[in-house]
C-alpha cells in the first residue's frame, strides 16, 4: 500500500470515528462502526490500527505534529500557545472523550508532545547559555504546569475561551522564562539549598 493511500485511509478512518463521536460515547463505538461508515473492510482498519485507542493515539499525535509545523512562524508565545489550545478546542469532542473513556494520560501525552518543542523553541531564541540538562528540566517544570493548567481547561469542557486562558497564562510566564534561564545561566544552574 503506498504512502498516500495509507494516509487517505487513515484520514478516512479518522473522519469517520470523529462523525460517530458526534453520536455517542468512544466507549460505545465499535470497529465494525467505524468501518461501516468509512466503506471499508476490517482487515484495512487492522492493516492500520490494532484497536480503536491506537486510532485515537494518532489522531492526537497527528494533530499535535500538524499544530507544532506552524508554531516556527509565531513571534510570540502567547500567539502560538493560543494557536495550540484552538486546535484542542478543535478537536473538543474526541479530545473530552478521550479524557472521559480512556486515560488522562493519553492526553497528556498529546498535550506534552504539543508543549515540549513550543517551549524548547521560545527558551532557544533567548539565547541565554545554559546546560542541556538544565534546559529540559526548566522546559519540563513549565509544561507539566502548562499541561495540569490544560487539563483542567479539558476537565471543565474548554469553557473559557482560549484567548482568556492564553492572556491569564502569559501573565504568569511574562518574563518569567528569561529570568529562570538568567538564574541557570551556564555554570550558575546549581543552586546552593539554605541550611536549616
Amino acid at each position: 500500500m503506498g504512502i498516500l493511500v495509507a494516509q487517505t485511509t487513515k484520514r478516512a478512518l479518522e473522519a469517520s470515528l470523529k462523525k460517530l463521536l458526534l453520536r455517542k460515547p468512544l466507549n460505545k463505538i465499535t470497529i465494525s462502526d467505524i468501518t461501516e461508515d468509512c466503506g471499508v473492510n476490517r482487515m484495512t482498519f487492522y492493516y492500520h490500527f490494532k484497536d480503536i485507542y491506537d486510532l485515537v493515539d494518532w489522531i492526537l499525535m497527528e494533530d499535535a505534529a500538524e499544530a507544532l509545523e506552524g508554531l516556527q512562524d509565531f513571534e510570540t508565545w502567547s500567539g502560538a500557545l493560543r494557536e495550540m489550545l484552538e486546535k484542542v478546542q478543535a478537536n473538543r469532542v474526541l479530545v473530552l472523550n478521550v479524557y472521559r473513556s480512556i486515560s488522562r494520560e493519553q492526553v497528556e501525552q498529546y498535550l506534552y508532545k504539543m508543549l515540549d518543542p513550543l517551549l524548547r523553541m521560545f527558551i532557544e531564541r533567548e539565547n541565554i547559555p545554559v546546560q542541556e540538562e538544565d534546559k529540559q528540566f526548566i522546559i519540563d517544570f513549565y509544561k507539566y504546569g502548562f499541561v495540569g493548567m490544560v487539563l483542567e481547561w479539558i476537565r471543565k469542557d474548554m469553557k473559557t475561551d482560549p484567548v482568556l486562558l492564553t492572556r491569564r497564562l502569559n501573565k504568569l510566564l511574562h518574563g518569567g522564562i528569561r529570568r529562570t534561564l538568567l538564574k541557570f545561566q551556564a555554570g550558575g544552574g546549581t543552586v546552593a539549598l539554605p541550611k536549616d
